[in-house]
């Protein structure tokens, strides 16, 4: 069943599903980001509102990513962590259990005002998207995006 958390705190994230499926994840940049990650040097990320679209096949499924993806105290390994450690942290998540991180990334770029800032950003295994970051012209649009795409994906 799609959830949406709208907000994100320990209570919250206790309840996460433990299947796999997939996940967006909503981020607020408090302050603009150069990153560092080798093959994105230099980039600039500007303050606002991102969606990171991931997926979790793993053991503990979609509450271990997208818990792991909300601790500040971790080492860096998907290029979403640049936004995550430091500057960046996530208000929301929506989460899709048996779902498609490609078919998240599609309908949210279907919303006005919605593109990916970096070419390739957290796609590197995807030969379809150009990029699984996306990035809203503002707070409020990302909210709407986030409940537009929950009720795309339910």
């Amino acid at each position: 069943m799609t959830e949406l958390l709208a907000d994100i705190n320990p209570e919250t994230l206790r309840q996460l599903p433990k299947v796999a499926g997939a996940y967006i994840l909503l981020i607020e940049l408090s302050a603009d980001l150069a990153l560092r990650n080798k093959r994105f040097a230099g980039a600039i990320l500007r303050q606002g509102t991102y969606f990171y679209c991931g997926s979790a096949n793993g053991p503990g499924g979609i509450a271990a990513r997208v818990k792991r993806h909300c601790r500040l105290d971790k080492k860096p390994h998907w290029h979403v962590d640049e936004l995550t450690i430091g500057i960046g942290r996530v208000v929301a998540a929506l989460v899709v259990p048996g779902g498609c991180e490609c078919d998240l990334r599609m309908a949210l770029a279907a919303v006005k005002g919605i593109n990916a800032p970096i070419a390739g950003f957290g796609s590197s295994d995807c030969i379809s998207c150009p990029a699984h970051l996306l990035v809203a012209e503002s707070h409020a649009a990302g909210v709407a995006a986030m409940v537009d795409a929950s009720n795309v994906s339910a």
